[in-house]
């Protein structure tokens, strides 16, 4: 009967030492501070006449200040269809991509356009090579036969025009071009 007594006796103060105790994971308090940094975004335009236009966009915060003339204007984000556009009580600032326009009190102050030159190609073999060259940025663009979307960098050529990435390369001069891929040619006219 003392086994029993005894059993039931353990059994019960493990059974309630159990029920009380908690881990240590639901004790233990948690913090997290995350620290968030702002999205900021520079960029540097120049218009026809050389004026420059400095722009550091703060996209966690909506916002765009622009130093201009001297002066530091500051923007907030409005809600555009496409493009950005941005807005105080006298300036506004409206563009898509790399064409910008700057207002102030509803009259244009500074424009900027990026030279673009877009040219089709068509080779014997029925291929065809659209490029889309931007002369600002020396960058091209181009779709082979309509397919995807290459993107290259301008290089220094000794004549003619040369652009490439990690692995197409566009060369040429006048309407003759040639795109290689990893070496090997792709299109030619």
């Amino acid at each position: 009967m003392t086994k029993k007594i005894l059993t039931i006796a353990i059994l019960t103060a493990l059974f309630l030492n159990s029920c009380k105790g908690t881990t240590k994971e639901e004790n233990a308090e948690t913090t997290k501070t995350e620290t968030v940094a702002d999205d900021i975004v520079t960029t540097l335009s120049t218009d026809k006449e050389g004026k420059k236009l400095e722009i550091t966009f703060n996209n966690t915060k909506g916002t765009a200040t622009l130093s201009f003339n001297g002066e530091t204007i500051e923007l907030v984000a409005q809600k555009a269809a496409s493009g950005i556009w941005y807005k105080n009580d006298h300036y506004e600032l409206r563009g898509k991509g790399n064409d910008i326009d700057l207002t102030k009190d509803g009259k244009v102050v500074f424009t900027h356009k990026d030279d673009i030159v877009r040219k089709s190609l068509k080779n014997k073999e029925g291929q065809t090579l659209d490029i889309t060259f931007n002369n600002t940025t020396n960058e091209a663009k181009v779709y082979l036969n309509g397919g995807e979307q290459i993107e290259l960098v301008g290089q220094k050529p000794a004549s003619g025009i040369w652009y490439k990435n990690d692995h197409y390369e566009l060369r040429g001069k006048g309407e003759n071009v040639e795109l290689t891929k990893d070496g090997k040619t792709v299109f030619k006219n």
